[in-house]
């Protein structure tokens, strides 16, 4: 159904009274005010806490890998084929060390989503010791006291505007060389991280990172969810960065729900990264070649939402078909073949 200018303002004006109340609670308050604030800002944020609601789909960014690669290669004959079947649809965007200012680089983002009346899907990716066991993405702030002065800035960038976002892919699926201490301290930096999307971006919804389905078992991944404060999350993600179909993560991600459900006493939505699942995994994890760009963007499709959260084309590291590559980088030859999964 077409979106009519009445529904676009309705939409603009909650927007704006979310963002004049949010404004008004940051004012200096009694005892008894913050009292009857905390209160009031409790009640708000579960009943107003929808950015699908408050928005007209999902934000396309013009500045992504893939149209910033197409637009500097017009002559090049995959461009329009990179352009129509990879840019032009809705991506998450990363954000980590490289970003520079991290509330200049949110906040730009996330305005432009706005403007445009669309929903921002972001992607903090900074936790000190980043994919420690897996080493191709590693990196990170110094010091968990920089981690949370970092993302206490990028929620606040976001405040009261509509966004979803994904705290920390791989900071959960993987314990084996990390001491104990070292699973508390992250557990905590992760908690402090919801906590602060609650209290500085009351219209986000949150994600923690619940690996694929041929990581760890549902059980194990329920008390790892539990254990890093997913109660106070929207949610989990499921397939970053990995080519699982979205069958297998809908029954691995009804597993992990059943466990949490079993042993925590809840559940939780969850979202599916389909930007490169058309095809399956043929169990390789790092730039296996013959893989498929999958669903777009959507709600729905067995889960909570569909999400293009990597973007198709970026390597995963040294390895594979990427071979050469940096994590991150565009390689337009890979972008090329997924589009038709060769």
């Amino acid at each position: 159904m077409p979106r009519t200018g009445s529904t676009r303002r309705t939409r603009r004006l909650a927007r704006a009274l979310a963002a004049s109340a949010f404004a008004c609670l940051l004012l200096p308050l009694t005892s008894g005010q913050q009292t009857a604030a905390a209160t009031t800002t409790a009640t708000t944020t579960a009943v107003q806490a929808d950015p699908i609601g408050m928005t007209s789909g999902f934000y396309t960014d013009p500045h992504s890998t893939p149209a910033v690669w197409a637009a500097a290669n017009p002559g090049d004959g995959r461009a329009a084929a990179i352009r129509d079947n990879i840019a032009s649809r809705p991506m998450a965007r990363w954000f980590g060390a490289w970003s520079g200012d991290i509330g200049a680089a949110v906040g730009s983002y996330v305005g432009a989503a706005d403007a445009a009346d669309k929903l921002p899907v972001l992607i903090a990716y900074n936790i000190p010791g980043r994919d420690a066991c897996g080493g191709h993405s590693g990196g990170g702030a110094g010091t968990p006291a920089a981690y949370r002065a970092w993302i206490s800035a990028f929620a606040s960038a976001i405040g009261p505007r509509p966004a979803l976002v994904v705290v920390e892919p791989d900071s959960l699926g993987d314990f084996s060389c990390l001491s104990r201490a070292q699973i508390d301290e992250r557990n905590g930096m992760i908690k402090d991280a919801l906590a602060q999307f609650r209290d500085r971006a009351p219209h986000t919804w949150t994600y923690l990172d619940a690996g694929n389905p041929a990581w760890i078992g549902a059980a194990t991944m329920a008390q790892h969810l539990d254990g890093a404060g997913a109660r106070q999350a929207h949610g989990f993600s499921l397939n970053i960065s990995n080519y699982y179909g979205t069958g297998e993560n809908t029954a691995y991600g009804n597993a992990v729900n059943a466990s949490l459900s079993a042993s925590y006493g809840y559940t939780k939505p969850y979202v599916i990264d389909t930007s490169r699942n058309g095809n399956g995994s043929d169990g390789a994890w790092c730039n296996p070649g013959g893989r498929r760009t999958g669903s777009v963007s959507q709600t729905g499709g067995g889960a909570e939402m569909l999400l293009w959260l990597k973007t198709p084309g970026e390597s995963d590291g040294n390895c594979g078909v990427g071979a050469g590559s940096a994590a991150g980088q565009f390689l337009p030859e890979v972008a090329y073949k997924m589009i038709y999964g060769y």
